[in-house]
């Protein structure tokens, strides 16, 4: 943080003003214009004396109205400040910000309301500092001044934007999001319980009573597992996918985070289980129904970076193939797109930021569904699925099972093939973001 001068600019001119007096005065032999000169280096001199001596100290606790900031999403900063010193002639007040927020955070101190309180708006995703607090004091003559900083500084995390998205309607086993795949949890209620023979050691509170009855046998309880559908989603932020001119931003980088982490919460909404990984298998975030989920995959997002390469596909998807899979990379030619194997996967979907002639064709030969990612995330999505308005589902992995999915998940039993929603229908793509 530069430090400002200590001399206003009407002290400077009364500073040169004074010494310009006095020497026109011994030039002229001009007594008045000593005295003058006299009285501008005095006033000068008495003004920096009032804003810098006295002692200052203060305390400033700032609470900020969201845990984290969406980019283009507004959030109020409340600051309390307690200044202990002589009485403050007249005072500015500014929270330092850094580049990636913006909002208007300076006024008048001390404020009519008590407290001090403006409005920011994330620009850029990221983890950046917020203060500390500047009170800048000017005299009543306003020829010094005085910047001085209070309190520590807080971070705020900027995490993309969360797009809605329109729902998918894949047949993935059974239907869709409700259907049972490889993925394995313990069942937690009765109509999960089988019952089994009793084995010395096993529990005498396990004992399925109207089993054993049934039976003429000794039966326990045994819990059965209980399937859940996984979904996968893939950021490629291998370096040489990206254009990064120095630090700038790179909006096409930024574009793909945003898709993947609206990608990765549609679909937990649609009852998936979602993992999300970059290129070199590293794990950004797990997605399994809860609120802290979504949040400790967000500030991950908020943190990536075009770095490192990228690894063979089949050995992120492993020895069981997802059910949706989702790529997101940036520049792709035709040989690199030939190289990615959906590996069995049941709806595989690749976007891409640039793709150069023949990536299309040759990921759609290996049974990828294929779009363009640019500005409009939600139109991108919209694009990859298997219907659109004024579109036909094909056959295949991406033949509906049951109609659009609520916001909640897809429906549990199959049915028909669903008929495309018209524009401006609920389920449809929009631009705003989903507030958690």
């Amino acid at each position: 943080m530069p430090r400002r001068r200590i001399l206003t600019l009407r002290g400077t001119a009364a500073l040169l003003a004074g010494i310009g007096c006095i020497i026109a005065a011994n030039m002229l032999g001009a007594a008045i214009l000593l005295h003058v000169g006299v009285l501008f280096l005095a006033l000068t001199v008495l003004a920096m004396i009032v804003v810098a001596l006295p002692r200052r100290s203060g305390t400033v606790a700032r609470q900020i109205s969201t845990d984290l900031l969406t980019v283009s999403e507004t959030s109020r900063v409340t600051l309390r400040f307690g200044l202990r010193a002589l009485r403050v002639p007249r005072a500015m007040w500014r929270d330092v910000l850094p580049p990636a927020v913006s909002g208007d955070s300076a006024g008048e101190y001390p404020p009519e309301s008590g407290q001090l309180s403006y409005l920011i708006t994330g620009v850029r995703r990221g983890v950046w500092p917020i203060g500390p607090l500047v009170l800048r004091t000017v005299d009543p003559f306003g020829l010094a001044q005085r910047e001085q900083a209070f309190g520590d500084t807080r971070t705020v995390t900027v995490v993309p934007e969360v797009y809605t998205l329109a729902a998918l309607t894949v047949r993935v086993g059974a239907a869709g999001g409700t259907a049972q795949t490889s993925s394995s949890r313990l069942g937690q209620g009765s109509d999960n319980l089988s019952p089994r023979r009793y084995i010395p050691g096993d529990s005498m509170r396990r004992i399925h009573w109207r089993a054993t009855a049934h039976r003429g046998q000794l039966m326990v309880r045994q819990e059965e597992e209980e399937s859940s559908p996984d979904a996968l989603v893939v950021l490629d932020r291998a370096a040489a996918r990206w254009a990064r001119p120095g630090e700038a931003e790179d909006p096409t980088f930024e574009a793909a985070v945003s898709l993947c982490a609206s990608v990765a919460v549609h679909l937990m909404q649609e009852g998936y289980g979602v993992d999300v990984i970059d290129s070199s298998g590293a794990v950004l975030g797990t997605l399994r129904g809860h609120e802290d989920d979504r949040d400790g995959l967000l500030v991950a997002l908020a943190l990536v970076a075009p770095r490192g390469e990228s690894r063979d596909l089949a050995t992120l998807v492993g020895g069981t193939p997802p059910g949706p899979l989702v790529y997101i990379t940036g520049d792709i030619d035709e040989e690199d797109a030939g190289l990615l194997r959906p590996s069995g996967a049941a709806a595989p979907v690749l976007f891409a930021t640039a793709a150069q002639p023949g990536a299309a064709e040759a990921a759609t030969q290996h049974g990828w569904r294929f779009s363009a990612l640019g500005d409009d995330v939600a139109a991108a999505w919209e694009d990859a699925l298997p219907e659109r308005i004024g579109g036909t589902a094909p056959e295949g992995p991406f033949a509906s099972a049951s109609g659009p999915a609520s916001a909640s998940g897809p429906a549990s039993t199959p049915g028909p093939a669903s008929t495309p929603a018209p524009s401006g229908a609920p389920g449809s793509a929009g631009g705003r973001h989903v507030q958690g």
